[in-house]
Order: structure tokens, then sequence, then C-alpha cells
């Protein structure tokens, strides 16, 4: 396989994960798969949560698509797809566990507008403790925080979490 073609294949599914992963974190992870994801939503008591496991079921494309290239002969296109799909894995853990949810410890301040951005919209979409009434299911693109604090504030705060100290029965 050409080189141009795989590094093409790899960056194309690279960016083609952000849908993926967007269409799986609003029908999938917000619909019949909130039994592992609420995990996420709720504060985390330990190192692992439920959620994690939506990790693992990830990887496994991938490990097929980098066996199947490397070991068994398939298309070679097929390794590079695996790559593509285990560096957006990276990149999330990256971005998600580590800067925003800070499950290993760190100092990063965001500067850029970017991550300023992105890491407000995921804070956003976590104001929200329940499956329904949520914003921003992207991971490395947000809309505005401005449309996204609309959105909430037009959801008719439907499983709002209640700030610190109030109680939410009030």
């Amino acid at each position: 396989m050409h080189w141009t073609l795989a590094i093409g294949l790899f960056v194309a599914t690279v960016i083609g994960m952000e849908g993926f992963a967007y269409a799986m974190h609003r029908w999938v992870m917000h619909g019949p798969g909130w039994f592992l994801h609420a995990s996420h939503h709720r504060p985390r008591t330990g190192n692992w949560e439920w959620n994690d496991l939506y990790a693992v079921i990830f990887a496994i494309p991938s490990i097929v698509l980098l066996a199947g290239g490397v070991r068994w002969g398939w298309w070679p296109g097929c390794t590079w797809i695996g790559a593509g799909i285990a560096a957006y894995g990276a990149i999330y853990f990256g971005f998600h566990d580590i800067l925003v949810h800070r499950r290993i410890g760190h100092r990063h301040v965001p500067r850029s507008a970017y991550m300023k951005r992105i890491m407000q919209a995921h804070r956003l979409h976590h104001a929200v403790e329940t499956k329904h009434g949520t914003v921003s299911f992207g991971f490395l693109w947000a809309p505005a925080p401005e449309k996204l604090k609309a959105a909430l504030r037009d959801s008719g705060r439907h499983g709002i979490r209640a700030p610190r100290g109030e109680n939410p029965v009030a």
C-alpha cells in the first residue's frame, strides 16, 4: 500500500471516530447503554467506574483490525484503520480522562481558546446527571458554550445537578 493512502486512511479514521464517538455517546451511552454510562455522571468513589467498560468494548475493533492487517494477511488498510481507532482512543484518554476528569493528577491549566471551549463543553455535559437533557456529546469538537448554556436553559432544567450544598428536593 502506498504510504500516502496509508496516512490518509489513518487520518480519516481519527477524524471519523469523532462522529462515531458522538453518535455512540448520544444514542447508545445516553440511551440503552445508560446502565454503564450512568456511573460516569455520578461522583467516582474509586479508580474505576462501570463506564470504563466502554474503553474495552471500543478497543476490540481496533485490536481485530490491527491483528488482521499485521498477522492474518488482511488488506493492509485494516492496519491503518485499526491504528486510527487506537490513536483516537489515546487522544480521548488524554483529553477526557486526564485533562478533564483528572484521573491522573496534573497541574495543566488550559490557556488556548480551543481547550477552554472543549473543557467547558464537557463540564456543561456533566451538569446533567440523568440520561436526558444533556448537551455536547462530542469529545474533540463542541458547540460554543453560549449555545450549550441556552440549550440547558431551554431543556427546562431537567436532570440538572444541584449546586454543592443545596438540597435538590427543596
